[in-house]
C-alpha cells in the first residue's frame, strides 16, 4: 500500500473506531471541554504526530530494514525527553535518567542486528529519525492538554490526520484497497495508534511526559516477547541482554522516590477526580465529595509536603 495512504488510513481506523466508542460511552454528542488556550496544543500535536510524523516513518520503512528502523525509533524516547527536561523544564533526577539510558540501551540491544536483504540508504533512516522527532514534539504537546477527555482527544488527532492524509493521497492518485485489505488496516490502525494513544493521555497526566516516554520504549522488547511465547520464535542473546537492560530502567523508575515542600499556584482545569489534598472544592450536590466525577474546578494556592511524579498537578519548576 502507498505510503500516505497507509500513513492516513491507520489514522482514520483509529479516530472513527475511538469517537464511536465515545458516542456510545456518552449516550451522543458531548462538548469536548477543551479551552480556547488548549485548542493549539492539541492542533499543534495533531499536526507533528498525527500528519507528519506517520508520513515520515512509512516512506522511510520503504528503504530501511525492519531491525535499522527498530534501532531508530528508540530517538522517540530521547528526543521525547530532551524536549520534557530543556523546553518544558520537567524535572527528572539522576535515577530517572539512568533508567532511561539503560531502557533505551535495551531496545538498542535489541535492534541490533544485520538484514543483507536489505540495502543501506541514507535517506530512510534520516525519515524514521524525523519520525521520531515529530513524535516527541507531539508527546510534549499533548502533555499541555493530558487532564482533558483521552477519548477526545485521540479520537479527534485519529479522524483529522486520518482524514488529511488519506484526501492527500487520494489526490496523489492512490486509490482505496478492497474492503478487507481496508478492514484490517483501520483495525491495525485502531489498536496500535488508538487504544494506545488513549493509554498514553492517561500516563501524560500521572507521570509526566519523560517518563512515560521511557516506559513506552519498552515496546520492542514486549513486542519480543510476545513473538517467543506466543509464536515459538527463537530467542537470540540480543534479547536476554534487552530484557535485562529493561528490567532494570523500569525498576530505577519504579523505587523512584521524589518528595520536598511545593507550592501550587492558582490552576483551573478539567479532569476525573475525588476529593484528594489537591481537590477541596464544594458541590451542590451531596455525596459527591466521595466518588469519581469530572467538571471544571479551580484550585487555589497550596503549599504542602509530600511523595509526587511531574503529573497534571506538579509541574512546578525545580
Amino acid at each position: 500500500m502507498p505510503p500516505v495512504l497507509l500513513a492516513g488510513l491507520l489514522y482514520l481506523g483509529s479516530g472513527l473506531g475511538l469517537a464511536l466508542a465515545r458516542l456510545v460511552r456518552d449516550g451522543g454528542f458531548k462538548s469536548s471541554g477543551l479551552t480556547r488556550n488548549e485548542w493549539p496544543w492539541l492542533l499543534g500535536a495533531i499536526f507533528f504526530g498525527g500528519v507528519l510524523g506517520p508520513v515520515s516513518l512509512m516512506f522511510g520503512l520503504t528503504s530501511t530494514s525492519g531491525a535499522t528502523a527498530s534501532l531508530l525509533l528508540n530517538l522517540e524516547t530521547v528526543l521525547t525527553a530532551v524536549i520534557a527536561w530543556v523546553v518544558f523544564k520537567e524535572n527528572a533526577d539522576r535515577r530517572i535518567v539512568w533508567g532511561m539510558f539503560a531502557i533505551v540501551a535495551g531496545g538498542v540491544a535489541l535492534g541490533w542486528q544485520t538484514d543483507s536483504s536489505t540495502q543501506f540508504t541514507f535517506i530512510g533512516p534520516v525519515l524514521i529519525a524525523i519520525a521520531c522527532l515529530c513524535w516527541a514534539i507531539d508527546n510534549n504537546l499533548t502533555r499541555k492538554v493530558s487532564a482533558s477527555d483521552a477519548l477526545f482527544i485521540a479520537s479527534t488527532k485519529g479522524l483529522i490526520a486520518g482524514t488529511m492524509n488519506t484526501a492527500l493521497a487520494i489526490t496523489m492518485g492512490d486509490t482505496l484497497p478492497n474492503l478487507a485489505t481496508l478492514s484490517a488496516t483501520m483495525s491495525v490502525g485502531l489498536l496500535g495508534y488508538g487504544i494506545s494513544l488513549v493509554l498514553f493521555v492517561f500516563a501524560l497526566r500521572g507521570l509526566g511526559t519523560a517518563r512515560t516516554g521511557a516506559y513506552f520504549s519498552t515496546a520492542p522488547f514486549l513486542g519480543a516477547a510476545v513473538a517467543v511465547s506466543v509464536f515459538s520464535e527463537t530467542t537470540s542473546p540480543a534479547f536476554w541482554i534487552s530484557a535485562v537492560l529493561m528490567g532494570l530502567g523500569v525498576w530505577l523508575h519504579l523505587t523512584e522516590h521524589h518528595a520536598h515542600e511545593h507550592l501550587h499556584e492558582v490552576q483551573e482545569h478539567e479532569h476525573e477526580h475525588i476529593h484528594d489534598e489537591h481537590h477541596q472544592h464544594e458541590h451542590g450536590v451531596d455525596g459527591f465529595e466521595t466518588i469519581k466525577h469530572s467538571h471544571r474546578h479551580t484550585h487555589f494556592p497550596v503549599k504542602h509536603t509530600h511523595p509526587h511524579y511531574p503529573d497534571i498537578h506538579h509541574r512546578h519548576v525545580h
